[in-house]
């Protein structure tokens, strides 16, 4: 789809339709009432009637009788001005998207909802109403050979902005929003498709070619190298599939700090197929066990969004990727698997076995000295019990670091609840035979995994999130079709973000800072100048600055000079 920005107002746009966004109980206000003038007050009297109220996602559209540039409007509710958040805007976005694409519309205007709302960041709300556009476009089609023809889609949008100052804020919130939109569209592909489609190797190959054209490096580990390293645990889950399906270990690396930075490091679980092994699950419902690889997908998604964005800030994302199946080779419950680590594991129970390739992954990680490591599973049963489909489950080996990773969910509207991981949950994961064993039963289930996966990540600040009740959208929502729902590339691109800023601020001149580095200031300029070229040519500021652009009003007002001339040829 093609988002287009440009100065104008709905009432003269000319085309199949105009959108316009509408808050609860203000009546006929701002862009629509120019509109409303020229419709001889139809918006109003739908209002007075009560056919259409303004609640939140509600739609109502009419012919406009040729009284205005478009044939059609859309009105789509906003919900109360003072209740309006960044993920209502995301959402009344897809609302507006899925409307129109399902009454057979294939381009059409509207207005960019929320930027003018007081006490939301201009640039924030026009990245959400960006994403939620293109987030709405996705539909996973790929094997629907019957009824192509009736598939229907949205070809083109052209977001109306008012303001001439405002169209390049729009402008960059769109570059933005497309860069994450089609990551996690990436990333709902490598998801949506069935296990015979996205072996391990076929993981690795999405990953290598992504790799190669976002600038990324990447390696792929296979069964021989993990050997080497001593990966007995995510060896041990291969065993049953691995002379047929053997598995894979992915490491993309995003290092455009060069490798005096320590990176942040993400590790998905990557279970293209999940049998649950010699413990085999019940046959209902197998079919979606091919999403157990959604945390690895995640972690992919995220990286490809970071090298997009070109965040100046040191990334590496691992993918240990194997199936999990049943067979005369596979591993009996019983037996004990020693990790790379060193530490020994007795399987209690063969589906408990996201935790045990995470084991040899977390490990891995130590390798790079990182600042913080998140991984993220489809790990637990338990999860989607305790949370349902609503919150991630989140446990942490350090507050600071945690509640961080926490609040970029929150932000990203993928939410995450604390579960704690007290001594008492540890001591149900020891072993009678082994160090550890890999399920300390039903009780506190999501918890235990946590306290298992803990014991690998002892060397570094470290947080778990299990997405089981979060990977796969049984309903769907405004933005987030049925199925896949690409959940985690999002929170970690935001995440990444805090960093980068945080990097950033550290290193700004301060007053006191400038006062200290007085002495040496004939220095200064060429050091500064060094870094500058080499940040240049690993990872231009250029295409980073729309994520801090669009967060940062101020900075939008005073950009407005080249925008008029560049946004109509904007293309995405």
């Amino acid at each position: 789809m093609k988002l287009t920005v440009k100065a104008g107002v709905p009432a003269s746009e000319k085309g199949e339709l105009i959108a316009l966004g509408l808050f609860e109980g203000s009546g006929v206000a701002g862009e629509a009432t120019a509109v409303d003038k020229a419709l001889g007050g139809l918006i109003a009297d739908v209002l007075k009637s009560g056919d259409f109220t303004g609640k939140l996602n509600q739609t109502l559209v009419f012919p406009t009788g040729g009284k205005v540039g478009a044939k059609r409007v859309l009105l789509v509710g906003l919900g109360k001005s003072d209740d309006l958040t960044i993920d209502r805007i995301r959402q009344a976005a897809g609302k507006t998207l899925t409307t129109v694409r399902d009454m057979g519309v294939k381009t059409f205007a509207t207005t960019v909802y929320g930027t003018d709302v007081d006490g939301l960041d201009a640039g924030d709300a026009a990245k959400a109403f960006a994403e939620g556009l293109e987030l709405a476009t996705y539909q996973y089609n790929k094997y629907r050979t019957l009824d192509k023809d009736k598939q229907k889609s949205v070809d083109a949008v052209t977001l109306l902005v008012a303001d001439k100052a405002m169209v390049e804020l729009v402008d960059e919130a769109a570059d933005y929003a497309h860069a994450i939109a089609s990551s996690v569209a990436f990333t709902k592909d490598l998801v949506s498709a069935p296990a015979n489609d996205m072996t391990p190797s076929d993981m690795a190959n999405a990953a290598k070619k992504m790799a190669s054209e976002v600038g990324l490096t990447c390696r792929v580990l296979t069964e021989k190298d993990m050997e080497k390293l001593g990966m007995g645990a995510l060896l041990g889950v291969a065993q049953g599939s691995i002379n047929d399906e053997p598995p894979r270990f992915i490491v993309l690396e995003y290092m455009p700090n060069g490798s005096k930075q320590a990176p942040l490091v993400f590790v998905g679980k990557g279970i293209t197929f999940d049998t649950g092994g010699i413990s085999i699950k019940p046959s209902e419902g197998m079919e979606k066990m091919k999403y157990d690889m959604a945390g690895g997908a995640a972690v992919i998604g995220a990286l490809r969004a970071i090298a997009r964005l070109q965040l100046p800030l040191n990334v590496v994302g691992l993918v240990p990727a194997t199936e999990n199946m049943p067979s005369g080779d596979a591993i009996h419950p019983g037996d004990v698997l020693t990790s790379m680590s060193g530490i020994t594991i007795e399987v209690i129970n063969t589906d408990a076995e996201g935790r045990l390739i995470l084991a040899d992954a977390l490990t891995y990680a130590e390798r790079y000295k990182p600042r913080g490591v998140v991984d993220l599973a489809t790990l637990t049963g338990a999860c989607v019990i305790a949370l349902g489909s609503n919150a991630i489950g989140l446990m942490t080996n350090d507050d600071e670091f945690g509640e961080r990773v926490r609040q970029a969910g929150e932000r990203a509207s993928e939410r995450a609840w604390k579960l704690p991981l007290w001594d008492e949950y540890h001591e149900q994961i020891k072993s009678d035979i082994a160090d550890l064993k890999n399920t300390g039963g039903r009780p506190g289930g999501t918890i235990t995994a946590g306290a298992f996966l803990s014991k690998f990540a002892k060397n570094y600040k470290w947080t778990h999130l299990d997405i089981a009740g979060t990977a796969w959208e049984e309903k769907g929502k405004p933005y987030t079709p049925k199925g896949a729902s690409g959940i985690g590339v999002r929170l970690l691109v935001e995440l990444a973000e805090d960093y980068a800023n945080a990097d950033e601020a550290a290193e700004a001149p301060t007053p006191l800072k400038a006062a200290a580095a007085k002495p040496a200031a004939a220095k200064a300029p060429a050091k500064t100048a060094t870094a500058t070229k080499s940040a240049a040519v690993k990872a231009p500021a250029a295409k980073a600055a729309p994520a801090k652009t669009t967060k940062s009003a101020p900075a939008a007002k005073a950009a407005p000079a080249k925008a008029p001339a560049k946004a109509p040829a904007k293309k995405r």
